[in-house]
């Protein structure tokens, strides 16, 4: 059984920063990509940012320069730092990892259950 859990949202003001955090847990035999989608209310769910296991990552561009990836193999761990924050970053914000977890073989994408970002002044 394998879990995904977030943390680090919340309600920040247009211009400030959040640092989301998803942290993968269970019996974990390795993790490939990882990543973060959003959806905002009304519509659908959105790739924004994605790094594999190697460190290659890649953005939506309304995010570019502004979102940064990063991961950490020993904790099992994706975050997401935020900056420079705007209204349309609004939206529920899911992690997901593409993880092979005993005892298969095969590799399959696990969720979490996702964090609210609210961006208001």
């Amino acid at each position: 059984q394998v879990r995904l859990v977030e943390s680090g949202g919340g309600l920040v003001q247009p211009g400030g920063s959040l640092r989301l955090s998803c942290v993968a847990s269970g019996s974990i035999r390795s993790i490939n990509d990882m990543g973060w989608h959003r959806q905002a209310p009304g519509k659908e769910r959105e790739l924004v940012a994605q790094i594999s296991s190697g460190g290659n990552t890649n953005y939506v561009d309304s995010v570019k320069g502004r979102f940064t990836i990063s991961r950490d193999d020993a904790k099992n761990a994706v975050y997401l730092q935020m900056n420079s924050l705007k209204p349309e970053d609004t939206a529920a914000y899911y992690c997901n990892g593409n993880i092979r977890a005993w005892p298969s073989f095969s590799y399959y994408t696990y969720w979490g259950q996702g964090t609210q970002v609210t961006v208001s002044s």
